[in-house]
């Protein structure tokens, strides 16, 4: 057996931060664009950008821009605040990952 649990943020009822939108920020970052993104996250690019559009009003500013130095039809950049979500998510993740593990050998003995 393995405890599993799933960690969002929301702000005033929209999720803007989860372990899957922070992938597809990183797959943004990776790929240079939403489209490839959307392929390496094996989701339609209409729901990536549906996704990014929903954390983006719910923090109520931009996660991507525009990469002018980038490739491709539409290249793409996480902006610098992007950035700092994804690293301080991380984090918090973490740290709940050792205090479930914690608990779960508390609580199992194992």
């Amino acid at each position: 057996m393995k405890p599993k649990f799933n960690l969002w943020i929301e702000n005033k009822g929209t999720v803007v931060l989860s372990e899957w939108r922070v992938r597809l920020l990183q797959a943004i970052a990776s790929g240079g664009s939403l489209s490839a993104a959307a392929a390496k996250m094996r989701v339609p690019v209409r729901r990536a950008r549906e996704k990014l559009a929903e954390m983006e009003r719910g923090l109520g500013f931009k996660l991507v821009e525009p990469d002018p130095k980038g490739q491709g039809r539409k290249p793409l950049r996480i902006t610098a605040r992007g950035k700092r979500l994804i690293q301080q998510f991380g984090a918090f993740q973490k740290s709940f990952d050792a205090e479930v593990a914690r608990r779960y050998r508390a609580a199992f003995g194992r």
